[in-house]
């Protein structure tokens, strides 16, 4: 019987790289196989050599047509079979393949924010709403806007088998967050992607737009950011590793800052819970520092670490590649 395969991939966009996809219609017969795609279309090759491949690399249920169709993430290939240069996936698998005996895991808070009519969700036509104090986590529709596309993203994500534990309304009007994990490296990237889409791909049907804009409004708002937890098997059994693993993200700075997201300084100021780019420090319960080793954490003398630093715009196959190989080399 005939299937929709909706083949999903990342383009070479710069500064920030965008999500494409399109349609494969499949007889149900053999597995996904590899296509093509025009590339000069997509900053990702020139017109007189243009063909890409897309190589099946995670594949779930959809939920938006429903039924036997699937959603496919895909790794952009030369056509001689070997990575693309921005196919950032087949930079973590070997760093991830290395590191896998310490068991290391993720779970990213990835906020965004919705826009209507070039303005925030929720901002007044020409002016502002009250200011940042009542938003957070808040209920009412004078504190929450979009929570039907909220609703409707997540309902489609846990359909689609993705492992989201959580999401909540953020500190600005029209911002939200949801956080996938704990995972391992490759799977909560690909899981991050594929739940990006899907929330584009919602917010279509409400006539919004979601941006991960790290800085969405200048001003005294708050950015937006995908703080990314992180713990290894040694971290989650006593507390000496996850002090060596906060002193060693403070020995690889610049490298990490340089690819947490584009425009990072523009967020990473020292204001509105952010420590500042160019700094690095770290403390428990502190979310004005670079990395925060939560209470219950010091509590437990076990447990994970949340580096703030990233950009909601993030890669999280760079993010999860550059954490797992400073800390796991320091750790080994």
């Amino acid at each position: 019987m005939a299937y929709k395969a909706e083949y999903i991939w990342i383009d070479g966009t710069e500064p920030t790289a965008r999500l494409r996809s399109k349609t494969k219609i499949m007889d149900g017969k053999g597995d996904l196989p590899i296509w093509g795609f025009d590339g000069s279309s997509t900053n990702q090759a020139p017109g007189k050599n243009s063909d890409c491949v897309l190589k099946p690399v995670f594949n779930c249920p959809d939920p938006v047509r429903g039924g036997a169709d699937v959603l496919v993430m895909c790794e952009v290939l030369l056509t001689d079979m070997t990575p693309h240069p921005t196919n950032t996936r087949a930079q973590l698998r070997p760093v991830a393949e290395k590191f896998a005996n310490q068991a290391p895991l993720f779970g990213i808070e990835q906020e965004y924010t919705f826009f209507e009519d070039g303005r925030p969700h929720g901002f007044p036509v020409g002016g502002f709403p009250a200011p940042q104090g009542f938003y957070y986590c808040g209920v009412g529709a004078d504190e929450v806007f979009g929570r039907p596309v909220v609703e409707r993203h997540l309902d489609l994500c846990l359909q689609a088998g993705l492992s989201l534990s959580g999401i909540n309304a953020e500190v600005m009007p029209g911002q939200w967050e949801f956080q996938v994990g704990p995972l391992s490296p490759l799977e909560v990237s690909d899981q991050l992607w594929m739940a990006r889409w899907l929330l584009y791909r919602v917010a279509e049907d409400f006539g919004i737009s979601a941006t991960l804009d790290p800085k969405p409004v200048q001003g005294d708002w708050n950015g937006a950011g995908a703080h990314t937890n992180f713990s290894t098997k040694a971290m989650r059994e006593s507390y000496p590793p996850i002090v060596a693993a906060c002193e060693a993200l403070g020995t690889n700075v610049e490298e990490h800052v340089k690819h947490y997201g584009a425009d990072i300084e523009m967020r990473l100021t020292g204001s509105h819970e952010t420590a500042p780019y160019n700094e690095y420090s770290y403390g428990v319960s502190d979310r004005g520092a670079s990395v925060r080793i939560p209470w219950q954490v010091e509590v437990d003398q076990k447990g994970y670490i949340e580096d703030r630093r990233p950009n909601a715009n993030m890669d999280p196959y760079v993010v999860t590649r550059l954490i797992t190989n400073t800390v796991c080399s320091a750790l080994s």
